[in-house]
């Protein structure tokens, strides 16, 4: 059995009222397609981060939703407009049910 995944995450932690800040995310996910098949011929079930969400102080910033065919270990680059000092809240949900979120911080001047 393989360790939950680990999200890495970079963003600024301090950004100017008003400017737009890159977020860069990767999670190491190994990623079963569910095509596969083990040793013994059997089918390996399904098992991909299939949605990914983050939000700003609880407003909605970028989500999307992932097909099989993303690469293991899916990395997302997108850009948000900070206002206001807050909350960046990245979640990721797996097909098994999991969920795996992080949290960063930013202060706004």
């Amino acid at each position: 059995m393989s360790a939950a995944p680990k999200p890495r995450v970079k963003i600024p932690k301090k950004a100017k009222a008003g400017e737009i800040v890159v977020l860069k995310t990767l999670i190491s996910h190994e990623m079963e397609s569910g095509q596969r098949k083990d040793k013994d011929g059997n089918t390996i079930p399904r098992k991909i981060i299939n949605k990914f969400a983050c939000e700003f102080n609880g407003q909605p910033v970028f989500s999307c939703d992932i097909d099989p065919a993303i690469s293991a270990n899916p990395y997302f680059e997108f850009s948000a407009k900070v206002n206001e000092s807050g909350t960046f809240k990245l979640t990721w949900t797996d097909d098994d049910g999991s969920v795996y979120i992080d949290e960063h911080q930013i202060e706004v001047a």
